[in-house]
């Protein structure tokens, strides 16, 4: 036993044709299970928009958000609205510049 070498490790073993099936099917359960919980994520969030569209109309804020009146030209400028640009004043005309 002294006169034979010692055993060299084996740094790769290719896999057998029973790992690489596996490995395919965990590929193919992981993808599936992927899909699924993006599936689950879009149909939840299709739910919650639903019934904040089912709330608006209730409440009737759907009506008035879709629909500006005339009376009231500031409030299609968020920005007026909360005090960060002038508002527009659409009602009134503006002054000629002389020269024009």
């Amino acid at each position: 036993m002294a006169d034979q070498p010692p055993p060299v490790p084996q740094h790769f073993e290719p896999p057998s044709p029973r790992e690489l099936r596996a490995q395919a099917v965990q590929r193919l359960q992981v993808g599936l299970f992927g899909v699924a919980v993006m599936l689950l994520v879009v149909a939840l969030a299709n739910i919650v928009m639903d019934r904040a569209r089912q709330a608006d109309a209730a409440s009737g804020l759907a009506v008035a958000s879709h629909a500006p009146s005339a009376a009231s030209p500031a409030h299609n400028d968020p920005l007026a609205d909360i005090g960060v640009a002038p508002a527009p004043d659409s009602a009134r005309p503006r002054p000629r510049q002389p020269g024009h």
